[in-house]
């Protein structure tokens, strides 16, 4: 059955249109396809990101067809034969067909092809082994991944274990997938492969591994596909730290980003939180949130008043307030209502600035030193202690200046 690309205004813009003329013009009609994820994505109706080419024209070909269009050609990964075409400030990745010549589990030693089924063979799944030309016909070089698309199979091209061992990323990438894209059940052969050869992913750098489980995260249910991984073990050897409860599923329920599923998957232990970010190497930003929620889910109950939480978000931020209240909320599920009223009161709240400072004690006779700091914070917690009144502050701070000195 012939399959063709329709009412994908990404086929027919003028950009796309630009590029693959340029490379037309330089190799010949049917040169160049698109292939991956935006054929895929526009075959199951999903939105399409990124546009990457496939084409029989080798790098330096390549970079020549596109700057002789008059477009920005840039040599992004020219080793491995990738050109990043951009028109109209829209990037296009271009990639010569490839054939594996060796690999060692992480990186591989390529050779440049001009068959098409041998640049599909070396990809992972079939759904990802799709191209289509410039007018929107569908290539499908493995026979099996237009249907696996349609149906949501996530299933390796060839051999599961022979696809892992030449990058053994592929086991999260599997599980990614069918977060993503996958319905039923996973493989059977696939889920076997990720299980034996786990232990393989210790051979990836901190950071390939990292990105790949955030990615994971990001799908909008991807209970299934992490219960999976932890029966397989896949889990484990990613993050031992983490244990998978009911909290991790009510996340998921509640829409919270990925960096909260996570939280959700690791203990409210500070230092193991550290111990992981640090192994792993997540950016800084993922890690002092993950830090900072463990450190102030003790003070954080839904039982606060609206008065208690004010408090508590001028002391800890609304960041890890929030995501203190939503582990909270996952730990009781039926406290919706609280955890909503919280979770609303932290959006809508801006933290007040102390309406007093170092001048104003200037002005009652206090030197500037450390007496200064000892009084602004005493006036501060009691501020805050009183629910941050707009008024009355020049009085409460002479009556405090004149109780610290008797």
């Amino acid at each position: 059955m012939t399959h063709r690309l329709s009412d994908q205004p990404w086929l027919t813009a003028a950009a796309t249109r630009a590029v693959m003329a340029a490379l037309e013009a330089s190799g010949g009609p049917g040169c160049a396809r698109f292939v991956g994820g935006c054929v895929r994505n526009a075959l199951i109706g999903r939105p399409v990101a990124d546009i990457d080419i496939a084409t029989t024209l080798r790098p330096e070909e390549t970079e020549r067809a596109i700057r002789a269009a008059g477009l920005k050609a840039v040599p992004t990964g020219i080793a491995h034969g990738t050109v990043t075409a951009v028109a109209e400030r829209r990037p296009f990745e271009i990639t010569t067909l490839r054939r594996d010549v060796s690999t060692d589990g992480r990186n591989a030693t390529v050779a440049f092809t001009g068959d098409w089924a041998e640049d599909a063979a070396r990809r992972d799944f079939r759904l990802n082994a799709l191209y289509a030309d410039a007018e929107g016909q569908v290539f499908d070089p493995t026979g099996k991944g237009v249907a696996d698309a349609l149906a949501g199979r996530i299933v390796f091209v060839g051999d599961p274990e022979t696809r892992i061992r030449e990058d053994f990323l592929r086991v999260l990438r599997f599980f990614r997938f069918h977060a993503w894209y996958g319905r039923g059940e996973p493989d059977a052969a696939a889920l076997a492969a990720c299980r034996d050869l786990a232990p393989g992913m210790s051979r990836l750098s901190a950071e390939r591994v990292s990105s790949e489980l955030m990615k994971l995260l990001s799908a909008e249910n991807p209970r299934a596909a992490v219960a999976a991984m932890a029966e397989a073990g896949v889990l484990a050897q990613v993050l031992p730290e983490a244990r998978l409860t009911p909290l991790f599923e009510a996340a998921v329920v509640q829409g919270a980003e990925p960096v909260v599923r996570l939280m959700m998957l690791l203990p409210p232990d500070d230092a193991v939180v550290r111990e992981a970010s640090a192994r792993l190497r997540f950016p800084n930003a993922t890690r002092d949130r993950l830090v900072h929620a463990a450190l102030v889910l003790p003070a954080i109950s839904l039982s606060m008043t609206d008065r208690q939480a004010r408090s508590a978000l001028y002391g800890h931020g609304a960041r890890a307030f929030s995501d203190a209240v939503r582990r909270r909320w996952a730990e009781a599920p039926d406290r919706a209502v609280d955890a909503r009223r919280l979770l609303a009161l932290a959006e809508g709240w801006t933290r007040p600035p102390l309406p007093v400072g170092g001048r104003d004690l200037a002005r009652l006779g206090v030197e500037p030193g450390p007496e200064t700091g000892r009084l602004l914070k005493a006036f501060e917690e009691a501020w805050v202690a009183d629910d941050f009144p707009a008024a009355g502050h020049a009085e409460r701070l002479r009556a405090l200046v004149s109780q610290q000195r008797g």
